[in-house]
């Protein structure tokens, strides 16, 4: 059965890339019946796209979605630094799909400001071609995580994440996430926001964060590359969803029932009083 979900947001899902977790991603949003469901940014990876890649899973996808538009569901595009070349023909609606570099709207008399955020980021506005070779190098790390986490997954090992503990232990990783968030909530804050969404990072979070100017809820959608996490609004509050915790419960779900003992033997053996 699905969940009714006001607003879900998801962002760097990054199709068309080897990292990305298509079918993990499909699967939540068949689980979900959003009232608005909003992309907020490098959705299709236009950067590495090439003829030779672009999975039936990854098609789903974008299949799923436009038949989404089609019902009671208003679907937000807004676009990333990977699919930047969609920024020539924004805004545009059609249909129920809404194309833009931002969204801005209100939530119970609150003011929403949404955006990818890859304009805080100086390699990508000004060293293009770096971003891009970035780019690559994180798409072919995946690649090599993927491999390494499915050997240890024969071997019942833990999965591990290459990036996040090179995200984790450089400091200027470490900076830039606190700069891009410190940034975007104090932009947010000067302009009467009272909320704050972004991507950009693959980063999922959600915080309060106050200034001498005032205070704003800032919130990260995270990516479908490693955390597979989304943003959800329901009943006046934010939540991160973790696409591992519905896997855990599935698995949970899924464990044999217990056996069921007749009546006339529990009369015989204490065991089962």
């Amino acid at each position: 059965m699905k969940r009714k979900v006001e607003i879900a947001v998801i962002s760097d899902t990054h199709l068309g890339t080897y990292g990305c977790k298509a079918k993990e991603l499909l699967s939540y949003l068949r689980s979900i019946e959003p009232d608005r469901l909003i992309l907020n940014g490098d959705f299709i990876d236009i950067w590495q796209f090439k003829k030779s890649y672009f999975p039936e899973s990854h098609l789903e996808i974008i299949k799923y979605i436009l038949n989404l538009s089609l019902t009671n569901c208003q679907v937000i595009y807004l676009t990333g630094n990977h699919d930047e070349f969609l920024r020539k023909f924004s805004p545009m609606t059609f249909g129920k799909i809404q194309l833009a570099d931002k969204y801005i709207f209100e939530l119970d008399e609150k003011k929403v400001w949404t955006f990818h955020g890859d304009v805080f980021d100086s390699s990508v506005q000004h060293s293009k071609w770096i971003a891009k070779l970035g780019g690559i190098g994180y798409d072919y790390l995946i690649r090599i995580n993927n491999l390494s986490n499915w050997i240890l997954g024969k071997l019942g090992r833990e999965k591990y994440s290459f990036s996040k503990k090179i995200k984790n232990n450089i400091k200027k990783a470490v900076k830039f996430i606190g700069d891009f968030e410190r940034t975007a909530s104090e932009l947010a804050i000067e302009n009467n926001f009272d909320y704050v969404i972004c991507g950009h990072i693959h980063q999922p979070q959600i915080r309060e964060v106050s200034t001498s100017k005032g205070s704003c809820m800032y919130l990260n959608s995270g990516d479908w590359i490693e955390n597979l996490t989304a943003l959800e609004y329901n009943k006046g509050s934010w939540e991160i969803y973790h696409y591992e915790n519905d896997l855990l419960l599935d698995l949970i779900t899924d464990l044999p029932e217990p056996i069921k003992v007749p009546e006339e033997y529990k009369e015989i053996d204490v065991f089962f009083k």
